[in-house]
């Protein structure tokens, strides 16, 4: 496949499951009609973003793995032959829950998943409360290991792994062909101006660097709208969309604004391996001088 063409979902989500999986699957259909072999939806689409605040009735909201999102998105998947990377809050045991990006491939079904590895715990983002940690081990759906799927082999990544080059650069080592990141980002509605603006580039530029410094085409999928905080305790979180999908040396190839939209480009599979000739940043890896990246810090 010298050419992949791919698009992504950029959606305002709900309480109601139905009516989030609705506008997905909107989006998804006129992406396939326009040609998509793989959707990227965002994180969480199909309920809004519960983890403004602590509330243990919310785990309520939880499925398994083949539970009825990934069963709606699997239905899609197989009627229109293409390739939907979707997200779930996953029911894995009793007192044990994820935030899990699922991979659904044509007919084919479930084909692999991933567990996000980093958890923020912040105003307004209390996700610890909610999420284990995916597991570290190098298994199929752990880890940082790519799902290998009819349009190649998906580096996935959820929100808060964005900000961090190693996860980045441990799923291009193990062989990833394009970084996917569904995403859960926005500011709080009651500051304004400059600070804004600074989040918003930062959130972009890392994501960018990491096509970079890996010589990997990189999709985005953020939310957009406003979602208010369920206990009134702030005035909720506005999700600033930007969803992008850029080629390997960062380049914007698609860039959305704050509105709901869809996102469609074709992706030069090719064109990672003519960059990695001309930047070979992982031939003059250091890899014997990196050993305290494994400290927490170098006191």
């Amino acid at each position: 496949m010298t050419h992949l063409r791919a698009g992504l979902v950029q959606q305002p989500a709900w309480p109601d499951k139905q009516k989030s999986l609705a506008a997905s699957a909107e989006g998804i259909r006129a992406l396939a009609a326009d040609g998509a072999r793989l959707v990227l939806l965002q994180e969480l689409h199909a309920t809004h973003y519960f983890c403004q605040t602590e509330d243990a009735d919310l785990f309520d909201l939880a499925e398994p793995l083949d539970g009825p999102t990934t069963t709606c998105l699997a239905a899609l998947a197989a009627e229109l032959d293409i390739v939907i990377v979707g997200s779930i809050f996953e029911r894995r045991a009793a007192g044990v829950y994820h935030n899990t990006a699922v991979v659904l491939d044509g007919k084919k079904g479930r084909v692999g998943h991933y567990r996000k590895m980093h958890i923020p715990d912040d105003p307004g983002f209390y996700e610890k409360f909610y999420f284990t940690p995916g597991d570290a081990a190098q298994q199929e759906g752990l880890g940082f290991t790519p799902v290998e799927t009819s349009v190649g082999r998906l580096g996935i990544l959820v929100c808060w792994d964005q900000w961090y080059p190693e996860a980045a650069r441990l799923m291009a080592l193990a062989g990833a062909d394009i970084l996917l990141y569904p995403t859960a980002i926005g500011w709080d509605p009651d500051e304004e101006g400059d600070e804004n603006q600074r989040q918003l580039d930062a959130w972009t530029l890392i994501q960018r660097s990491h096509a970079v410094a890996n010589g990997l085409p990189v999709m985005v999928a953020n939310r957009t709208g406003h979602e208010a905080a369920p206990d009134q305790s702030s005035a909720g979180i506005r999700f600033w969309g930007g969803s992008f999908i850029a080629g390997p040396q960062g380049e914007f190839l698609e860039h959305a604004g704050e509105e709901p939209t869809t996102l469609i480009t074709d992706i030069s599979m090719a064109r990672s391996e003519q960059i990695r000739r001309m930047w070979p940043y992982l031939r003059d890896r250091r890899v014997d001088a990196y050993g305290h990246l494994t400290r927490r810090y170098i006191d």
